[in-house]
């Protein structure tokens, strides 16, 4: 074994250009990404692999952000699920929040916005370990 695992993320958005961005960023920054624009292939990823952090987008064709983060809390309690959303209310992120969700950040955001989260996330998962 190497000596700290690394993190795993599951990032789904439908914006393919999100994604783009985000996973080489993150893959840069030391953790294990892997990227997914369609909710259902994403769904079938996590019943088959924990990840210690999914980033979901809320507003997608198919299966919508909601559904698919009380899929994944259902399957993996711990897992930590940051939302982000170009179409943030106070309702969603209220639904969201009730629903478990570690953290809300409305597009467009910066990579260190996103950072910051992930590092408050990881310390919090590391604490339930």
């Amino acid at each position: 074994m190497g000596d700290e695992q690394k993190t795993k993320i599951l990032i789904l958005d439908d914006e393919p250009i999100v994604l783009k961005r985000l996973k080489p960023a993150l893959e840069k920054s030391g953790y294990d990404v892997e990227a997914f624009s369609r909710s259902l292939e994403a769904l079938n990823r996590i019943m088959e692999q924990n990840f210690d952090i999914v980033i979901t987008d809320l507003k997608m064709e198919g299966l919508d952000g909601m559904e698919f983060l009380t899929r994944v809390k259902d399957r993996s309690p711990v897992t930590e699920v940051i939302v982000i959303t170009g179409f943030a209310t106070m309702e969603t992120a209220k639904e969201s929040f009730k629903k478990g969700v570690f953290d809300f950040l409305a597009k467009p955001f910066k990579f260190g916005e996103i950072k910051e989260v992930l590092a408050k996330a990881e310390s919090k998962i590391k604490g339930k370990r």
